[in-house]
């Protein structure tokens, strides 16, 4: 009678890690184009959201030719992003210049952090209508 006993705490204990993982699997999409997420955002291409998620994003409140000071940005208060003569400029796909940048602009920055300054260098900036 032992070895029923171990049969059937074994089959419980198959059970226990099945039926979970089985539940995990549920709720797949019907949406069979692979270039969309279920919710029908496009994640690759020239219009890709996703392209630009590691952005980060604000409005443009002072602008010179060495830097510009934006608002509203994931840090809450403002903050500056220092140019150098390696950023690029892109509005609604192609490039553009700095002197196209103007008061006001939304903009996603991609941009890194000085170690030793602190400053944030700006590697890219992109405007214009880009995400579907």
């Amino acid at each position: 009678m032992k070895p029923h006993i171990a049969s059937a705490v074994l089959l419980l204990a198959m059970v226990g890690f099945v039926v979970p993982a089985a539940a995990q699997k549920g709720g797949r999409s019907t949406n069979t184009d692979p270039e969309t997420t279920p919710m029908g955002v496009q994640h690759t291409g020239p219009n890709a959201g996703s392209k630009y998620a590691d952005y980060l994003y604000g409005v443009i409140k002072e602008l010179n030719k060495d830097e510009m000071v934006l608002t509203k940005t994931k840090m809450g208060a403002e903050q500056t992003f220092k140019f150098t003569k390696k950023t690029k400029f892109v509005h609604d796909g192609k490039g553009s210049t700095l002197e196209a940048l103007k008061l006001g602009d939304e903009v996603w920055v991609d941009a890194n952090q000085d170690k030793k300054t602190g400053d944030f260098i700006v590697r890219k900036v992109v405007t214009g209508v880009f995400i579907m």
